[in-house]
């Protein structure tokens, strides 16, 4: 199938040649191979501001130096990579939010997407100094039609504008989730339902500020008949982040992809996440030993995420998750979609993409389910 039969996604001037954003993976997951991968396939890379300093050599002394420095770095790695669009994936309840915020806007990437948390009065100075550039793009991450209005209204209210794009993601999605844990099996809170409810809310301020926003689907959606589903409800794009991570350009070390290519739908569990959040990550040795209140030694000398329980935490969640994308699972573990089950080999970039062109074209598809 050829990419003259997929809707662009248009995000003001920007114009992506397909509708798929890579989704931001940290700790390290989704840095500048993998942006740029996808963008040089006329998709939207992200690079995960996440941890990103964690493999600089000062970050236990000085955080917020090593973070600013390697996300500038990562940045302008995949600007030599590609000619494509780049976009960075900052969460609101990192400690050094404002700096990394800076440094994406500094470095005139084209979008920057903001999730685990509500980008309002934290929000300032990014919207002052994309006032000033006029260039990056902003764009939340919500996973309720709730979210996005208190966003909207409050940007409104109080800047004068509205974000330029929105991404609602599912219950279905890795990592970090946006739901309460009796949620996110609840079919009140599916995609399919939450979508909707949001392009409505978005409606009247496209109206209002005449502009256009695409609301982007995420969470879950692992085949082109899963992006061709959401592009007919509604989307204007989809986000993908898992069916990424079996590629040979994701950052991560060989023995994290080969985590899920190894494992099972039942070996996909929701956790407690220290930061006070539910998160879905593959079974191991090393989750199983906190899930018995077994503690995992270690000292915070940075505080990385506001809403981390320091005092009560079994372990460091961002050092778990920097041993894992370096492929020591014995001292970590592996955020994933709902869907890894089904990542069945390790492909490149162009072959994955190739084949969601495919199953996107494709009327009936059978999506695999062992």
């Amino acid at each position: 199938m050829s990419p003259q039969n997929i809707p662009k996604l248009r995000i003001g001037d920007l114009v992506a040649k397909l509708p798929i954003i890579q989704g931001g993976m940290g700790v390290g997951i989704s840095l500048s191979g993998l942006a740029s991968a996808v963008a040089n396939e006329g998709g939207i890379g992200v690079i995960s501001a996440a941890g990103i300093g964690m493999l600089e050599p000062d970050f236990d002394i000085n955080f917020r130096e090593a973070n600013k420095r390697a996300l500038q770095k990562e940045i302008r790695k995949a600007k030599k990579l590609t000619k494509g669009i780049i976009g960075v994936n900052i969460m609101v309840a990192l400690t050094d939010f404002q700096d990394l915020v800076r440094v994406a806007v500094n470095e005139d990437v084209d979008l920057v997407f903001l999730g685990a948390g509500l980008p309002l009065r934290n929000l300032k100075t990014l919207v002052l100094d994309k006032l000033k550039r006029a260039a990056t793009k902003i764009v939340p991450i919500v996973s309720s039609a709730r979210a996005a209005r208190i966003i909207f209204q409050y940007w409104a209210k109080n800047y004068n504008q509205v974000p330029d794009a929105v991404v609602v993601e599912g219950p279905l999605a890795g990592g970090h989730l946006g739901f309460k844990k009796e949620q996110i099996n609840n079919p009140d809170f599916a995609l399919e339902k939450i979508l909707p409810e949001v392009i409505s809310v978005i409606k009247p301020y496209e109206q209002h500020f005449n502009k256009s926003i695409p609301v982007i689907a995420a969470g879950g959606i692992f085949t082109g008949a899963d992006m061709r589903k959401f592009i007919q409800l509604g989307a204007q794009g989809v986000q993908m982040a898992t069916r990424f991570v079996g590629t040979h350009e994701c950052d991560a070390f060989i023995e994290f992809k080969e985590s899920y290519v190894k494992c099972k739908k039942e070996d996909l569990m929701i956790i407690d996440s220290p930061v006070g959040l539910p998160g879905r990550a593959i079974r191991n040795k090393f989750l199983e030993e906190v899930s018995t209140k077994a503690r995992k030694p270690f000292k915070c000398f940075w505080r990385c995420l506001t809403t981390c329980d320091i005092i009560n935490s079994p372990y460091c969640i961002t050092l778990a998750l920097t041993n894992a994308k370096k492929g020591n699972l014995e001292e970590g573990f592996a955020f994933a979609g709902a869907n890894a089950y089904r990542v069945d080999k390790i492909v490149s970039v162009k072959e994955l993409i190739n084949t969601l062109l495919e199953e996107y074209g494709r009327r009936n598809l059978h999506n695999r389910t062992t």
